[in-house]
């Protein structure tokens, strides 16, 4: 063989790889899992990984039509996700030990967060109770700060003038007007209010996902950790932020030191909950920022894109806006901005909800790394080390679980409640189940799903009652969402038009 012909040595890699691939299909633990998308051979699944990162919500729904009450195999690009389908199945999946199958491992794998920012918040999750709990307990006195810092941020982003419109690109603003809000409850001011901080916080949240789609990229960990350290917006992003909270945590600490139990002022946010528990948990300054940057990312991604998905429906949907107006304004006006007022507009409750079994965030949910071989219900054998995930799309589009699936309903769960006041509970926006799982489902639901949803309310609320609002250039149709591998995205382009209203309420 002529080793400088470069068509001889092309040759040769091929065979190679063939080979090397054919090797290890045949002992591949996951050969008796059918595919979807493409071929089963390991060494010929990179043909199916540009189906998974441009057309996974087809792929997820063929899956599901095709396995029902089943599993079926999809090709990342890194990685095989072996997706379960059914309600049985996702039981199962809910119900396994961590020691089984891991959530927080599977976050940590997927987004490659030891590379970036560390496996700190995957092996010892403690802030999550800060937000399951304290921050859950505190909503009640949030809500007049959401409307605060919303109201600051229109002033800020959308400077409307008399009957004039004025067109913002509706993403980028709400991930702003979301930021602020957060921000507020997560270090309080003056950092809320902070262009550079909220910059950064936004940089951060972005920079999440594009590192993930670089170290998806790079193989083996040694690697990876070298190119994260050249490359990672997210680590550097931390560091950036670093000399705004520094201050804030040496002050909190002197008055902590100097006035005991006796500092009536004490902040009540997260940064000093975590404050408070670092010595506890042997955390460093730099450790509680890296856990005040990864909850903005869960805050600010999730919401902002939520709350986009809402917004988009109501621009292009006038009848809605007004069903909605005539149910918010005398709540407010009645009892003002507060959480009993929010929790009685069971309209903009049920929009929000139909909104997340529609778009989401994501194509699949209850994502889990098993974390040894494991057997599920179906008498289904999993390897240790296999990405296991539930069909989200497949479950809500299901008619058999919800009749007309397939048409977006705004109000379907306000009718719902109305129906039946002994399960009104049940088709609220934050509640979930095996047939509705936006927010996961069991002991690793969305921790932070009943603040979110709270300032999502309010802030739509607080656009309907002071805004008029269109799709700019004069669109009448809803724009179509992006699905970037298992993301569920609104188009971050669409510019929206506001337009100040009268009103009396505040």
């Amino acid at each position: 063989m002529d080793a400088s012909d470069p068509q001889t040595v092309c040759a040769a890699v091929v065979v190679a790889l063939v080979v090397y691939g054919l090797f290890r299909w045949s002992p591949d633990p996951l050969r008796h899992i059918p595919t979807v998308g493409g071929p089963t051979a390991s060494l010929l699944s990179f043909v199916s990984t540009s189906q998974w990162r441009n057309n996974a919500r087809d792929l997820i729904m063929e899956g599901y039509q095709k396995y029902p009450g089943s599993i079926f195999k999809i090709a990342a690009y890194d990685r095989w996700i072996v997706v379960v389908n059914g309600t049985s199945l996702i039981e199962d999946l809910r119900k396994r030990p961590d020691d089984e199958v891991s959530f927080l491992d599977s976050v940590e794998e997927n987004l490659s967060l030891k590379h970036t920012v560390g496996r700190g918040a995957a092996e010892n999750p403690y802030h999550l109770n800060f937000v399951r709990e304290k921050l859950s307990r505190a909503i009640p006195a949030l809500i007049p700060d959401f409307v605060t810092e919303f109201a600051c941020a229109f002033a800020d982003y959308v400077p409307t003038k008399g009957s004039e419109w004025t067109t913002v690109a509706a993403f980028p603003f709400m991930q702003k007007a979301v930021a602020r809000a957060t921000t507020n409850v997560f270090v309080g001011q003056p950092l809320c209010r902070d262009e550079e901080y909220l910059r950064l916080a936004i940089i951060y949240t972005n920079s999440i996902t594009d590192d993930r789609d670089i170290m998806k990229h790079v193989p083996g960990s040694l690697l990876k950790s070298i190119v994260a350290t050249v490359t990672s917006a997210t680590w550097r992003t931390n560091r950036e932020v670093y000399p705004f909270l520094k201050p804030l945590i040496d002050e909190r600490r002197k008055n902590m030191a100097e006035f005991g139990d006796d500092w009536t002022d004490k902040p009540t946010d997260l940064l000093q909950w975590l404050i408070e528990e670092a010595p506890v948990q042997r955390q460093t300054d730099m450790q509680i920022v890296e856990r005040i940057m990864d909850l903005h990312f869960a805050a600010i991604h999730t919401s902002s894109t939520t709350s986009t998905h809402v917004l988009y429906y109501l621009a292009t949907e006038p009848e809605w806006v007004e069903t909605l107006r005539a149910e918010i304004e005398p709540i407010v006006a009645a009892e003002g901005w507060t959480k009993n007022a929010i929790a009685k507009m069971w309209k903009l409750d049920s929009i929000f909800r139909e909104s997340q079994r529609v778009n989401g965030i994501s194509v699949v949910s209850l994502t889990r790394l098993a974390m040894k071989d494991v057997t599920l219900a179906d008498g289904t054998f999993i390897p240790k080390g296999t990405n296991l995930a539930a069909s989200s799309f497949g479950t809500h589009f299901d008619d058999g679980i919800l009749p007309g699936a397939a048409s977006f309903d705004p109000f379907r769960w306000a009718r719902m409640r109305e129906a039946s006041e002994a399960e009104a509970t049940k088709h609220q926006f934050v509640n979930t189940s095996p047939e509705y799982i936006p927010f996961g489902h069991g002991r690793h639901a969305c921790p932070g799903r009943f603040f979110a949803s709270n300032e999502l309310k309010v802030l739509i609320a607080y656009i309907l009652l002071h805004y008029d609002f269109k799709l700019a250039g004069g669109a009448t149709t809803r724009p179509e969402n992006l699905y970037i591998d298992d993301s569920v995205v609104p188009n971050p382009t669409v510019e929206v038009m506001f337009r100040k209203r009268e009103s009396t309420l505040e």
